[in-house]
């Protein structure tokens, strides 16, 4: 293990980071892929190659190149190969298809393309492409009418160090695409800086020490596959082990094949592996800490009782910001509560105008920056979504939030999921948490639809996937709701789907929920003759 002292700025430049670790720990490992092993020393010998083979098809500073590539150590050398010419990476989510596809490689603006071929049928369905070149991973099977080579070329190439003299910690190093759980993604553009920082902060209140192997499952074109377990693993001198992909069934098998003790889950993937047949090995494997958000208060202890885990951490953060929010290690917290600010920003709860909320009112968490870099450049050619976004002098996140009297954090909702009906204010998120309670149900989807009494206000509609084999009628979820919360958690629709929407990160999509709206499936308890009692 070796912790980078980035106290000099000019070291706070991802392709400086891995040539410092690759002169102090040559022979320790960085990235390790099933049996392949990378030492920081061979790795930056790989990503010189690729920033050589960049170099001579015209990558220059300022250009960006898309990568759309499943986990691997060859997205990792391809994006820090281009950070050390100065050039942007942007990561395309990759199931992604049709018009969404589209859309993301022409915002991006990029002249190549770097993809697995496993993706490439999609990409040859959007007929003409804006790329002069496409590197490929693996072999093609398909015609794109653009030049295609191999990317295994650049594993062959040396390349010398390039010349990052003209490099600044605050230029832009990637676009990521927000997840799109609310409408069309817009591309957030991430400074050396910001990586640096939240990849340090991460790892100090993830409690990292001697030994640590990082695991990651989590896909590229997320922040957190980045900045919790590559980058980490990056500034601080310890491996990161990579999967393509998460696999519940296989999960713990996976990280005891690494001996991983650190993981990093997102959304629902820590609940599939909680849901999971109880097994006699479950207590046998290596992980000592998780991060592992949002997870009910309730089933930490029994969750680190059940896997053997020692810490599981809880904190708050988004593309734009990396980590905000976090429980201190050591520190006491309340049910629930996210933590604290950390190191170098500065924190409010605003209403509608702006102003400070009191102790105990909700209101929109907003960000503003006390160092240089702290967090996102912007939006990617969007500067109306910029403006936006940055009201006042502060970055307005779009979550909703309660601070306590003691300064401690709680998430409510995001503001576009409040429900609003006679004249009550309804977290969506907190009425999922309710029935979820229900033993039968799996997971669940609260949102509004407009009122046909006043289009400013909406009747909440709960959509819910039970567990396998579990049965469940309308009428009994809404009397459970009914016995176990306020009377106005009792949603008017109720509809059982199969699934919900989500990303790949599994993240609920409720905007096509909404979409979706009632369907002839949807039950209506008013029409239903439900008797709410009070």
């Amino acid at each position: 293990m070796h912790w980078l002292d980035t106290d000099d700025t000019g070291d706070r430049l991802l392709g400086r980071c891995l040539r410092r670790q690759a002169e102090a720990i040559p022979e320790a490992d960085f990235l390790i892929e099933d049996r392949d092993h990378y030492s920081y020393g061979r790795a930056n010998e790989l990503v010189n190659g690729f920033a050589r083979g960049f170099q001579e098809r015209g990558v220059r500073a300022g250009d960006t190149v898309c990568l759309m590539m499943g986990s691997s150590t060859d997205v990792v050398f391809s994006a820090l190969a281009l950070n050390k010419l100065g050039a942007i990476w942007t990561p395309t989510n990759t199931d992604y298809k049709g018009i969404w596809l589209r859309e993301t490689f022409e915002d991006s603006r990029a002249r190549i393309l770097v993809a697995d071929a496993s993706v490439l049928p999609r990409v040859a369905e959007l007929g003409e492409l804006p790329f002069e070149r496409v590197l490929v991973r693996g072999t093609p099977e398909v015609d794109l009418g653009v030049p295609m080579e191999p990317l295994e070329e650049f594993r062959k190439l040396s390349g010398e160090e390039p010349d990052d003299t003209g490099l600044h910690y605050g230029d832009t190093t990637c676009i990521l695409w927000t997840s799109g759980t609310t409408g069309r993604s817009k591309g957030v553009m991430q400074s050396h800086n910001v990586w640096v920082r939240a990849a340090l902060n991460g790892a100090i209140n993830a409690g990292l020490r001697e030994g640590e192997v990082i695991y990651s499952c989590l896909p590229m074109y997320h922040t957190a596959a980045w900045v919790a377990n590559v980058f980490r693993a990056l500034v601080t001198g310890v491996p990161c082990a990579m999967d393509p992909h998460f696999s519940a069934s296989d999960f713990w098998n996976r990280t005891r094949y690494y001996d991983a003790t650190m993981v990093f889950t997102l959304g629902a993937m820590h609940m599939f592996l909680w849901n999971a047949p109880g097994r006699d090995d479950d207590l046998d494997n290596p992980v000592r800490s998780a991060s592992m958000v949002p997870m009910p208060e309730d089933l930490i202890p029994k969750f680190k009782a059940r896997f053997g885990i020692e810490d599981i951490h809880q904190g708050y953060g988004q593309s734009e910001a990396m980590l905000a929010l976090a429980r201190q290690p050591g520190g006491t917290y309340k049910p629930n509560s996210l933590g604290d600010p950390v190191e170098g920003l500065e924190v409010r709860l605003l209403d509608e105008e702006d102003r400070e909320t009191a102790a105990g009112e909700t209101g929109e968490l907003a960000l503003r920056p006390q160092v240089p870099y702290a967090i996102f450049n912007g939006y990617w050619h969007d500067p109306q979504a910029t403006v936006s976004a940055w009201r006042n002098l502060w970055y307005h996140t779009g979550d909703l939030m309660r601070r306590d009297e003691d300064g401690e954090f709680f998430f409510v909702d995001r503001k576009k999921d409040f429900i609003r009906y006679k004249g009550r204010n309804i977290s969506s998120f907190a009425v999922e948490a309710m029935v979820n309670a229900h033993p039968a149900v799996q997971q669940s989807a609260a949102h509004g639809i407009v009122s046909a009494e006043l289009e400013a206000e909406a009747e909440m509609k709960v959509c819910v996937v039970l567990k396998p084999g579990e049965t469940l009628t309308a009428e009994a979820l809404c009397r459970f709701v009914n016995d176990n919360a306020p009377h106005f958690f009792v949603p008017r629709y109720v509809e059982f789907l199969d699934e919900l929407p989500q990303t790949p990160t599994n993240r609920v999509q409720k905007f096509k929920l909404r979409e979706r709206g009632l369907t002839p499936e949807t039950w209506d308890g008013r029409a239903e003759g439900f008797e709410i009692e009070r």
